[in-house]
C-alpha cells in the first residue's frame, strides 16, 4: 500500500523532530528513524493499528509519547495526525473532513 501524509500530519511530524533536535542532538534523527519505522510496519500490516472508530487506527510510537492515526481503505494509507499521545485528544478529527 502507498502511505500519504495529510500537510498537517506532515507539519507535525517535523515539528516534533525539530523540536526533540533541539533539546537533544541526536534525537529528532532517532525520532523520524521510529516514525519510519512504524510507518513500514504500517504498510506491511495495514490492520496492526488498534481500531479508534469505524475509520481510524492508532499505532504506537515506542520511544516517544506519539502516535500514528491513520485509516487504512481503498488500497490507500492516509496519515492523519502524528499525535503527541497526552495533548488535545481528537483534535486530528477536522481533518478527516477534508
Amino acid at each position: 500500500m502507498n502511505m500519504e501524509f495529510h500537510p498537517e500530519a506532515s507539519l507535525e511530524f517535523h515539528a516534533a523532530a525539530d523540536f526533540y533536535e533541539s533539546e537533544v542532538p541526536g534525537l529528532g534523527e532517532g525520532f523520524i528513524a521510529e516514525v519510519e519505522r512504524i510507518s513500514a510496519l504500517i504498510e506491511a500490516h495495514p490492520a496492526m493499528g488498534a481500531p479508534i472508530d469505524e475509520v481510524f487506527r492508532r499505532a504506537v510510537l515506542v520511544r516517544f509519547p506519539f502516535s500514528i492515526i491513520y485509516s487504512a481503505e481503498n488500497g490507500k494509507l492516509w496519515v492523519i495526525a502524528v499525535a503527541h499521545q497526552r495533548r488535545r485528544p481528537g483534535y486530528w478529527r477536522r481533518r478527516a473532513d477534508r
